[in-house]
């Protein structure tokens, strides 16, 4: 009678320090792992000509100036294998850059044991393992992006293929954007288009919760941690194990907690408020905000290194007014939506209405036209929504539009905006935030009008 012996993950770990090419082969090989090492590409190449590998680990500064290019080549001629990056703390930014070009994950020297495991684990179960021997580039799954992204915009059209492209990796996702553009349901899509799509997504807003108690809300606590601690409660991070944690509002956290979540981020491991011990958990990082994260950064709120931790896969939703041909759409599903909800006839929207949507400005992005479409179905019936059941300020708003101000005829909309956000900049002695407050807009908003300005300007 045979006896079925379980297969070895076979990983190539391709670093020229002899040392450190000996601890991580001692960690995998500890932990069930077959390694093979090779000091130099050329010996690589030649290991992977000759064996299939499920991860290959790579060092960064060995692949030198052309690691892009060599990646992305390494990822079309071995399908199967994922490639995990490992750089110094300077090299960062080449990380991040090789995971845009195919790799699986990256890593930050020095590397602890749990991390490597952990990393590699993950890697060997990833959809490229689970699909191996199938001569494709690592694939996705086959079905559609969740058509909870409406719309037929070339904005939406990238934000679909972007969702595509990052759904598969474990690589932290962040999404940028005005308040209302939809951040959590596009890390709703992501989580959903990945093979942790049958595990939990957990979100977290970092705004709307106290700051004493955030640490706990991520990481949980034990009873007895602080006072009101009747009992012990799993926290977000442990709640999210196997699946996806979703951080919407990151740049509110406060930096003291951002170092606690930069080293979770690090070691894959949680340690619960009061708890003298650690736990590992596999989670995906996904998170949001809708402020301009370099801002941060630079004025000093949000940490650098946490930073390039979480800003590996980016994705930049454009606000509403920039894709006026989803304004339709989204309206029509909303309008079939609350229709059933309040027991409507409506049927449709017809041409003069969907004329007065498309030319308001949307301050409020797609919340507030989800909220506009249902105030009028609550309060109007009929067999088509028209302009006149729609709230003042829409169609106050396309008036004004159809009658320039003096002064106003001849210029471009873009002209007539940069002057209004410039004037009241200038009235705030040059506060941006004060501004945007003033002007019911985001301050992210004015940074990326200002960036087009410029550019038009030019």
């Amino acid at each position: 009678m045979s006896v079925s012996v379980p297969r070895r993950n076979h990983v190539l770990i391709v670093e020229d320090k002899p040392s450190l090419a000996s601890v991580y082969r001692t960690h995998l090989e500890k932990d069930g792992f077959a390694c093979q090492l090779a000091a130099s590409q050329s010996a690589a190449i030649s290991h992977l000509e000759n064996s299939p590998f499920d991860a290959i680990i790579l060092s960064l500064e060995l692949s030198g100036p052309d690691c892009i290019s060599l990646i992305e080549t390494w990822t079309l001629a071995n399908p199967a294998a994922s490639i995990i990056v490992i750089a110094a703390n300077a090299s960062i930014n080449d990380a991040v850059d090789a995971v845009r070009a195919g790799a699986w994950d990256y890593l930050v020297k020095p590397v602890s044991r749990n991390r490597l495991i952990t990393t590699l684990t993950n890697a060997c179960r990833s959809p490229v393992q689970q699909g191996a021997g199938v001569a494709a580039s690592p694939s996705r799954p086959a079905t559609p992006v969740p058509d909870t992204m409406i719309g037929s915009s070339r904005a939406m059209a990238d934000t679909r293929r972007q969702i595509e492209a990052i759904a598969s990796s474990s690589a932290p996702a962040f999404i940028t954007g005005e308040s209302g553009t939809g951040k959590e349901l596009c890390a709703q899509a992501i989580h959903d288009f990945s093979p942790r799509a049958n595990q939990p997504f957990i979100a977290l807003n970092c705004g709307a919760i106290p700051h004493d108690l955030m640490e706990s809300e991520i990481f949980g606590h034990l009873k007895g941690a602080f006072t009101g601690a009747i009992s012990d409660r799993e926290g977000a991070a442990a709640a999210a194990d196997g699946g996806t944690l979703f951080l919407d509002e990151i740049c509110e956290m406060e930096p003291s907690l951002q170092i606690k979540l930069l080293r979770f981020l690090q070691t894959g491991t949680i340690q619960p408020v009061g708890s003298p011990h650690t736990r590992k958990v596999d989670i995906r990082i996904v998170c949001a905000t809708n402020r301009t994260p370099q801002t941060e950064v630079a004025e000093g709120r949000f940490r650098e290194d946490l930073y390039f931790r979480l800003h590996v896969l980016p994705i930049h939703l454009k606000p509403l007014r920039e894709r006026d041909r989803d304004v339709a759409e989204l309206a029509s599903c909303f309008l079939d939506t609350y229709t059933h909800e309040e027991a409507r006839s409506f049927s449709r929207i017809d041409h003069e209405t969907i004329s007065t949507l498309m030319a308001y400005d949307w301050p409020g992005n797609i919340r507030e036209l989800q909220n506009v479409i249902r105030q009028s179905v609550v309060l109007h019936d009929g067999e088509a929504l028209e302009t006149h059941m729609l709230p003042d300020h829409i169609v106050n708003a396309k008036a004004r539009c159809s009658s320039p101000a003096p002064g106003q005829t001849g210029r471009l909309l873009w002209q007539i905006e940069r002057d209004v956000i410039e004037a009241a900049i200038s009235g705030f002695a040059g506060s941006i935030p004060k501004a945007a407050d003033a002007l019911g807009i985001s301050p992210s908003t004015i940074y990326r009008k200002r960036e087009t300005w410029a550019e038009k300007s030019a």
